[in-house]
C-alpha cells in the first residue's frame, strides 16, 4: 500500500499509468458525469497537408495528468466538486470523408446534450466545432434550452470564409464553420466575438464576411492598442443571456508559446498564456455550457510538449469556469 500522499505524486506523474485526460475516470456515458471531456481526433477538415492534428487528444491525454491541480485564483478544486469524466474518442470510421465525419461527431454529442452535460473537447482541426455546435445547439436542445449559443472565439483566423464553396475539397471545413453555424441557426453571431485575428490576409477584405455575418471582430492589432480590460469589457458587454460556448485554436498563441499547431503564424506577435487566461477568466460566472481546443499538431510540438501542455491548460480554464457555474446552481 502506499500513503495518500504518495498516491497524490503518483497520479501527477504523465508517464505513469493509464492516460485519460487529466486523469479522469473513463465512462463513455455521459448521464454519469457532471462535466464531459471529449476527445475528438479529426484532421481532414483541414483540408491540407496538416493532417496529424488527430494525434491532438491522444498528446494531450498523455502529458494533462501533470497538469491536474487546483485552481488558486477561483479556490476550487474542480476534481473533487465535480465527477468529471472522459468519455473517450469520437469514432470515425470514415475518417478520410471530413463530412462524413462531421455527422459522427454530431451523432456523438446528441448524447451529450441530452445528458444535459457541459463538455470540454480537445481536437482535432477546427472544422470539429461545427459538428459539436449544431449537436449542442440544434433545435430544442435540452442543453441551452432551445437558445441560440454565444462564441467566444479566439483564433488567429476568422473561420468565416464564405467566397470557398469548400476548401481543398471539405465543405464543413475548418475555414467555414464559424459562418454555417450562424447560417443554421446554431449561434448568434451579434452576441458573439472573434479575438485574436491576425492570419495572413489573400485578400484586402478578409475579415468583411465575419462582419458582415455579425461577429464582433478583435484583431491582434486592435487587442494591443485597447488592451486586454477594455478587451474582455467588449466581449462582455456584447454577451446576451444565451448560453457561451469557448472555442479556442491554438495558433492565437504566438509561435514561441505554441509552435505544435496547424497553421502557424509566425509574422505578427500572437497571445501570451497571460494575455488569454486573463481573457478567458473575465468570463468567470457567465453561463458556459462547454468549450473546446483545437489544432495541435504534435508531430510539430518541442520534445518538451509544451503545446501540448498549452492545451491542457486552456481546457483547465475552461473546465473551472464550468465548475464555479455548477457549484453556484
Amino acid at each position: 500500500m502506499i500513503s495518500d500522499e504518495d498516491k497524490i505524486m503518483m497520479e501527477t506523474l504523465y508517464w505513469w499509468g493509464i492516460p485519460t485526460l487529466f486523469r479522469c475516470k473513463n465512462d463513455p456515458n455521459p448521464k454519469n458525469c457532471d462535466i464531459a471531456l471529449v476527445g475528438v481526433p479529426h484532421s481532414t477538415g483541414n483540408g491540407t497537408t496538416e493532417r496529424d492534428q488527430h494525434l491532438g487528444p491522444r498528446a494531450v491525454r498523455n502529458i494533462s495528468a501533470m497538469l491536474r491541480r487546483s485552481h488558486f485564483d477561483y479556490k476550487i478544486d474542480p476534481w473533487t466538486e465535480n465527477k468529471i469524466h472522459d468519455l473517450g474518442d469520437v469514432p470515425f470510421p470514415e475518417a478520410n470523408d471530413n463530412e462524413k465525419c462531421i455527422e459522427r461527431i454530431s451523432t456523438f454529442y446528441d448524447h451529450i446534450e441530452q445528458a444535459e452535460k457541459p463538455v470540454v473537447s480537445i481536437g482535432g482541426d477546427h472544422s470539429i466545432t461545427g459538428g459539436i455546435v449544431q449537436s449542442l445547439a440544434k433545435k430544442n436542445s435540452k442543453l441551452t434550452k432551445g437558445k441560440k449559443i454565444t462564441l467566444v472565439h479566439f483564433d488567429a483566423h476568422t473561420d468565416c470564409f464564405e467566397k470557398l464553396d469548400h476548401f481543398l475539397g471539405a465543405k464543413k471545413s475548418a475555414a467555414h464553420w464559424a459562418s454555417y453555424l450562424v447560417r443554421q441557426g446554431n449561434v448568434d453571431p451579434h452576441t458573439s466575438t472573434q479575438i485574436g485575428i491576425r492570419g495572413n490576409p489573400r485578400t484586402l477584405d478578409w475579415l468583411q464576411a465575419s462582419y458582415d455575418i455579425g461577429y464582433q471582430v478583435i484583431t491582434m492589432d486592435e487587442y494591443k492598442e485597447l488592451g486586454q480590460k477594455k478587451c474582455a469589457q467588449m466581449i462582455l458587454d456584447r454577451l446576451g443571456d444565451n448560453p457561451i460556448y469557448i472555442t479556442f485554436d491554438l495558433d492565437c498563441l504566438d509561435p514561441t508559446v505554441a509552435p505544435g499547431v496547424a497553421n502557424i503564424e509566425p509574422a505578427y506577435k500572437g497571445f501570451n498564456m497571460d494575455e488569454v487566461r486573463k481573457l478567458i477568466q473575465s468570463l468567470k460566472g457567465k453561463n458556459i455550457i462547454g468549450g473546446d481546443v483545437a489544432c495541435l499538431m504534435p508531430t510539430k510540438d518541442s520534445p518538451n510538449q509544451i503545446t501540448a501542455m498549452v492545451a491542457s491548460s486552456i481546457m483547465f480554464e475552461i473546465i473551472c469556469l464550468i465548475s464555479i457555474n455548477l457549484r453556484n446552481k
